[in-house]
């Protein structure tokens, strides 16, 4: 069954059927203040850090029918009582005429039809504002004159979010509602946790006059609470109760009588949920989002932003399902996982203080620096501050505190306490924005470690070069009897955790690459000395993955503390996994023979019709040594399941062998577009990645969860744009190295690129994958694939032709990746 369409003209998926196989969202604002709304109109909003400043309460685990967070009821008067339904179709789930959920770029739009009466929702959180703003035109497309009345409800959490499902006493005595009357006679409905009501004050208003309010769940449903949110009792009385609770589950319900709508007439009203310290300060901003010009206006510039956002790079290939997610939903799902790592999700909601991932973040801001890169800058430089003087890293952080911790590592005491591969992201990140932007001062940026002496003040700080060579030399030292590096509690892959001693050959293949690109770095920097320095630690590790781990078809995944080798022939279960075969080519570590029989092995065995597996085959039953990957079962995450994560690292590395074939077929079988047509199997949302596909070993083989906050998003991205389609930004320029599909007769890229737009054609007429006989800029010929930093914020034509296959390896066997 179809669910929705993808409309590309307006950047948005049109959900036309709200009862989706899961619940589907989208995000509005940012991790400063915002969160997510579901296909119904439901929310989770924070402000700030989701565990300790939550505003709405939001539980997924309940029925998908069930209220969750926020709601509109409309109410007809007649002459037999009223008639209560919800335009948004939960939770009263009448049958509708018409719905339509637009998903657009930080927004939501639901426009639905019920009993003749029309209904536009448009929900947004305006930039570089505290308020969720959802702006309501209610039109009488019926016959027949209507009276009718409004009641938008939210319900209230605990800012303490975790307290709310944990402590049923302490909680509902703190919690209390208040109205408060504004200086132009508007009500204000106010809701605080007691002990925090000078400083955390939430309020819920409108700019329609509201007769009546109910601010207590119990008096709104009826009954003691016995009713339901479907058919609430108080919207069958004449007027809400007007009580403003002292305790017990808070709630915000506005009565508005809306009056008679003749035939074709239509009233609007704007609603505001937000959070402030002193509600006569913050009545400036409400009277101004209580005219709809006002609205209007901060509806356009959020779509400016993204407008702009957007056009820094846009593409124009034979594939439309890529054109599709590269020109829209790809790079607005990166930005996303740079606002909220994996914060707030309707996966991880924060109630366990998760916060930013320090890896996680690392990866997420990748995609996005070709978009918005000062943006990048500013997460690189909050990454930092968590990193430790050893050079490792702390695992996760509270953004508002700046508090980090060891992540699920503090669970397990007779585990190491940190993560082996943590600290060399944060290289690949700094890296990645200098050439991005050119700005090679930054690497003089004063940042503190993350230790702190008794004041709370910093012990030590170093520039972020010196942040950087730190990473490299604790990775460097940490090794074990291999030379490889010690894997600490995991590497990327959370759920191995092997007791004390056990190596890592996908850190060993992360420090190569981290490597490669400190010797670009210095060399770009002059600074000879260090580079040959590093080149020296490169070929020692690159001897070592060859002389240990190459395990005759593949390379192993790693060694356990008794030097007994995973990922290898000799295991029965977990006997390949995919990111030491993807890696071993990134790094350049694999002979270019052990690189094309490395991935044949991930195509013979890892792949299926809906992604490659993790690993293979899975894990049947827990084994305590081998940690979480076995309290899946088999098909299941990371237990041969369909990881997407690291479905791109098998793109780029067949890219960099010249398999533009495989490297883009790998890239569609994944593109979530095409799921649009097997939801019923896939079931998650069509227009953003998800974290993972239950594998062929799984009954449910097909099924996708976890999206939207997945660091698939960024190296999908990072994947197509710079490796399928080759525009690679560099120290000196943009390098255009394309490897595409045979088929192709080429494609076009425009890319904004330090002050200058490159409109990029890409030509083809010998179909082959790669290969660059020449390019033309301005009517000018380049020497070799690097086109010119030019930064004179003008438009710039290049003209590229392939046609000159270059050698699948030189004569230096080492230098074939390049």
């Amino acid at each position: 069954m179809k669910y929705g369409y993808f409309d590309n003209e307006n950047k948005e998926y049109v959900i036309t059927n709200p009862c989706t196989p899961v619940t589907w969202i989208n995000y509005i604002g940012s991790l400063e203040f915002g969160g997510f709304v579901d296909q119904t109109g439901g929310t989770a909003i924070c402000k700030g850090d989701p565990a300790l400043n939550r505003m709405i309460k939001y539980i997924p685990q309940l029925p998908n029918g069930d209220f969750k967070g926020e709601t509109l009821y409309l109410r007809i008067k007649g002459d037999k009582g009223y008639q209560v339904f919800s335009p948004l179709y939960v939770p009263t789930l009448d049958q509708y005429d018409r719905y339509q959920c637009h998903v657009g770029l930080g927004y939501t739009k639901i426009v639905s039809e019920f009993y003749g009466i029309k209904t536009e929702l448009l929900i947004f959180v305006p930039l570089n504002d505290h308020r969720v703003v959802r702006a309501i035109t209610i039109t009488n497309i019926s016959d027949d004159s209507v009276n009718i009345d409004a009641i938008p409800v939210v319900e209230y959490t605990h800012f303490d979010a975790l307290k709310q499902l944990t402590n049923a006493d302490w909680v509902p005595q703190t919690m209390q509602s208040k109205m408060f009357e504004d200086e132009d006679h508007y009500k204000v409905l106010t809701q605080f946790a007691f002990m925090n009501k000078t400083s955390k004050i939430n309020f819920f208003t409108s700019s329609h006059p509201i007769s009546s309010f109910e601010s207590d769940r119990k008096r709104f449903l009826g009954n003691n609470g016995y009713s339901t949110w479907r058919k609430p009792y108080s919207l069958f009385q004449e007027e809400l109760s007007n009580y403003e609770a002292l305790r017990g589950d808070n709630i915000a319900a506005l009565m508005h009588h809306i009056g008679v709508l003749q035939p074709g007439e239509s009233k609007k009203i704007i609603t505001q949920l937000g959070q402030c310290a002193d509600m006569k300060a913050e009545h400036k901003k409400i009277k101004k989002y209580r005219h709809e010009e006002y609205v209007e206006s901060a509806f356009q510039d959020l779509k400016n932003f993204w407008s702009d956002y957007l056009e820094k790079i846009i593409v124009n290939t034979p594939d439309h399902a890529m054109n599709t997610m590269l020109n829209i939903h790809n790079p607005r799902q990166c930005y996303i996982t740079k606002n909220w790592s994996r914060d707030l999700s309707l996966y991880q909601l924060g109630f366990g203080g998760r916060g930013i991932g320090f890896r996680d973040s690392a990866q997420d801001v990748m995609g996005i620096l070709g978009h918005v890169p000062e943006e990048g800058r500013e997460l690189i430089e909050m990454l930092l501050h968590v990193q430790k003087r050893d050079g490792s890293a702390m695992h996760q952080f509270n953004a508002a505190t700046m508090e980090a911790n060891a992540g699920d590592a503090r669970e397990m005491e007779d585990r190491p306490q940190h993560y082996s591969d943590d600290h060399l992201w944060i290289v690949l990140a700094v890296c990645a924005y200098i050439k991005e932007t050119g700005n090679v001062s930054f690497l003089k940026k004063q940042i503190p470690f993350y230790e702190k002496d008794k004041n709370n003040k910093p012990i030590e700080s170093g520039n972020v070069l010196e942040h950087l060579k730190r990473s490299i030399e604790f990775t460097r030292k940490d090794v074990g009897n291999h030379g490889l590096p010690l894997l600490g509690f995991a590497d990327w892959n959370d759920t191995v955790n092997l007791p004390s001693g056990a190596e890592s050959v996908f850190t060993a293949n992360l420090y190569g690459l981290v490597l490669k690109e400190m010797i670009d770095l210095f060399r770009y920097l002059e600074d000879d000395t260090t580079a040959k320095q590093y080149e020296i630690y490169y070929e020692t590790m690159k001897e070592n993955v060859n002389k240990y781990c190459w395990d005759g078809e593949w390379y192993i995944r790693y060694f356990d503390n008794h030097g007994n080798p995973l990922g290898s022939k000799k295991n029965d279960k977990g006997k390949i996994y995919t990111n030491a075969q993807s890696w071993s080519v990134i790094s350049g570590f694999a002979p270019y023979e052990r690189a094309k029989q490395a991935l044949a092995s991930v195509k013979d065995m890892m792949n299926t019709e809906h992604g490659i597996k993790l690993s293979y085959p899975g894990f049947n039953g827990y084994i305590p040594e081998k940690g979480g990957i076995t309290t899946y079962p088999p098909g299941a995450k990371e237990n041969g399941g369909i990881f997407l994560h690291s479905n791109p690292w098998v793109m780029i590395a067949e890219a960099l062998v010249g398999n533009g074939d495989l490297a883009h077929g790998y890239y569609s079988q994944i593109n979530p577009v095409f799921k649009n047509e097997m939801i019923d199997q896939y079931e998650c949302e069509p227009y953003c990645y998800p974290q993972n596909i239950l594998g062929d070993e799984h009954p449910q083989f097909g099924l996708g969860r976890n999206t939207w906050l997945s660091g698939t998003a960024s190296w999908i991205y990072q994947a197509a744009i710079k490796y399928i389609l080759g525009i690679q930004p560099t120290y000196e320029g943009l390098l255009i190295n394309p490897c595409i599909p045979k088929a192709w007769k080429g494609f076009k890229i425009t890319k904004i690129f330090r002050n200058a737009t490159y409109e990029i054609e890409v030509m083809n007429p010998n179909n082959i994958n790669r290969g660059v006989k020449q390019i033309v800029v301005d009517d000018v010929f380049v020497d070799g694939q690097l086109i010119p930093i030019l930064e004179d914020d003008k438009k710039h034509e290049v003209k590229v032709l392939m046609g000159q296959k270059i050698p699948e390896r030189s004569t230096k066997n080492e230098l074939w990746t390049f």
